[in-house]
């Protein structure tokens, strides 16, 4: 079944669009949420929390693309599972990549909303070359560690933490020159 059809579905409020997401999508969910947690309970539960998510808010949302949505919510709920396991202990190389990135982003207090935030951060990015792009993209969304990313692309990893700082602090750089200041 296609993604249209998935969402007319949901939109329906016909049950059988969670089982449709799930044939679907099932494996994509689960690598999303392997790639930052590390337990199988809480990637199965961090997936079936995404497809609640899904019920709950399809509709009024209408995603115009199913997997990048679902990728998102899945992503977004692992996150908050790893800061719930982690809140005494911050070793993982996604706490520590999300420290580092909030440190040129916004607070959630800030006058923006996530949208437009995220908005702004694909604009900066398609500004970049590829290759500080796909640091970029490797580091703050799929999590991986410098040393992982530094193999990725062939360099060192002090050449790859001197691209990650200077592209977050382009990025604060550009969101201060948008009228969002971040102290």
């Amino acid at each position: 079944m296609d993604d249209v059809d998935i969402l007319k579905l949901f939109q329906k409020r016909d049950e059988t669009a969670i089982e449709e997401l799930k044939l679907k999508y099932e494996n994509f969910c689960c690598f999303t949420a392997r790639k930052i947690l590390s337990q199988r309970e809480d990637i199965e539960e961090c997936v079936n929390s995404a497809y609640y998510e899904l019920w709950d808010n399809i509709p009024p949302a209408e995603p115009a693309n199913l997997k990048t949505y679902l990728g998102s919510v899945v992503r977004n709920i692992a996150i908050d599972r790893l800061k719930y396991n982690s809140a005494a202990k911050r070793s993982s190389d996604l706490a520590v990549s999300l420290d580092e990135l909030a440190e040129c982003i916004p607070d959630r207090n800030a006058d923006i909303s996530t949208d437009k935030l995220s908005e702004l951060i694909s604009r900066f990015l398609r500004s970049q070359d590829e290759l500080h792009r796909k640091i970029f993209i490797r580091r703050y969304w799929y999590g991986d560690s410098i040393a992982a990313i530094a193999g990725y692309f062939s360099l060192k990893e002090k050449t790859t933490a001197t691209y990650l700082f200077r592209t977050r602090k382009k990025l604060k750089a550009f969101l201060q020159k948008e009228g969002y200041f971040h102290e």
